[in-house]
């Protein structure tokens, strides 16, 4: 058997960290401070329990699921990761073929390695733009006009970034972007030529929604600047489904609603910017008290098994998105990898819902 076979997401973590470069695994596993936010995230999803249930017929099973009236083939899908092809190139392009095949919606990031309008033609529409407010709005506006033209049905506004947060693995190894070369960044890629070479070949990754536009993308600028007003102006110019992301607090919930918002998922960036805030599946029933249950609620953060997709929605999500573990399935094993891991994905979901008596997903 293949030392590169994914069986589940931690073998896709153990061989991605073997062949990225130290600097570029650290960038997509790190989080904010001292890394507590993302322990507390794993912990609280360990802590939940799933009862099983005996002698029900669970033989026929069906993990289809609708989200926004459109059926999806699984009730998870692909959450925004920005500049995807350092993990591997083409990564972007993987994730959207993998969205097409599954009808699931695919994140595309504003800072994305491929344009916005190749995203989503590659997805076959099952793909969903999000948004970051930066600076004055001027340039964020101008991607939302871009998104409408593309064909997008719904943007996601993610609010969790006024500042971005923190990451002392990527602060050692000096990361930015773009990529700044300096010594110790060639020493870190000479110790990974496999990786090296091909993404020499395949040309560095870059931001290029920007590039489109014509300027660099300032990672480090200020997103503070983005209030109430912000999204009502949001609101009035994109006619299409609009998701918030990043919240953690029933009342932010639900002034959501209250300013026509169509969904809000629930997430602490993966751990990425606050290290103290609580983990999502903490947050999930409050809101989705607050809500009610029609109220479409969606979650990340954390989720690395098919059992824990299923205790999000037996918590109260009603859809699920993947975010990094499915970058280092794309560096283990490129497409195969991502398409194995998605796999095991399906098989754990499936097998957890026979145990715990359920022939649909909740």
């Amino acid at each position: 058997m293949s030392s590169r076979t994914i069986h589940s997401a931690e073998d896709a973590r153990r061989i991605a960290k073997r062949r990225l470069p130290w600097m570029v695994f650290d960038y997509i596993d790190g989080a904010a401070g001292n890394e507590t936010g993302a322990r507390r995230n794993r912990n609280a999803l360990d802590a939940i329990t799933l009862t099983p249930k005996i002698l029900r017929d669970v033989s026929e099973r069906s993990i289809v699921t609708n989200l926004f009236g459109v059926k999806t083939k699984c009730p998870f899908g692909i959450a925004p990761m920005g500049m995807c092809n350092l993990s591997a190139p083409g990564a972007d392009l993987m994730l959207a073929r993998l969205a097409a095949e599954k009808k699931v919606p695919l994140g595309v990031s504003t800072v994305a390695s491929t344009p916005l309008e190749q995203m989503i033609e590659e997805a076959e529409g099952n793909a969903w733009f999000q948004l970051y407010f930066s600076g004055d709005g001027q340039r964020t506006f101008k991607l939302v006009d871009r998104a409408k033209a593309a064909g997008y049905q719904t943007l996601v506004l993610t609010v969790d970034v006024p500042e971005v947060g923190r990451r002392p693995r990527e602060l050692r190894h000096g990361f930015t972007m773009p990529f700044r070369m300096g010594h110790r960044q060639v020493f870190d890629f000479a110790m990974h030529p496999r990786w090296s070479l091909s993404t020499l070949l395949a040309g560095r990754p870059d931001m290029a929604n920007f590039l489109m536009e014509g300027f660099e993308f300032d990672r480090t600028e200020s997103r503070a600047k983005a209030n109430w007003e912000t999204l009502r102006a949001l609101r009035d110019r994109w006619p299409g489904k609009l998701v918030v992301k990043g919240v953690l607090d029933p009342e932010d919930a639900k002034a959501l609603k209250d300013h026509g918002v169509d969904g809000v998922q629930v997430s602490n960036h993966g751990a990425r910017q606050l290290s103290s805030s609580p983990s999502p599946i903490q947050a999930l029933p409050a809101i989705r008290q607050e809500l009610g249950a029609d109220y479409p609620v969606l979650l990340d953060s954390g989720i690395r098994s098919g059992e824990d997709i299923l205790k999000a929605l037996i918590t109260g999500a009603d859809f699920v998105f993947l975010g990094r573990i499915l970058q280092f399935a794309i560096a283990a094993n490129g497409e195969e990898g991502l398409r194995q891991l998605w796999g095991v994905l399906e098989t754990e979901l499936s097998s957890a819902m026979a145990m715990v008596g359920l022939t649909e997903t909740p």
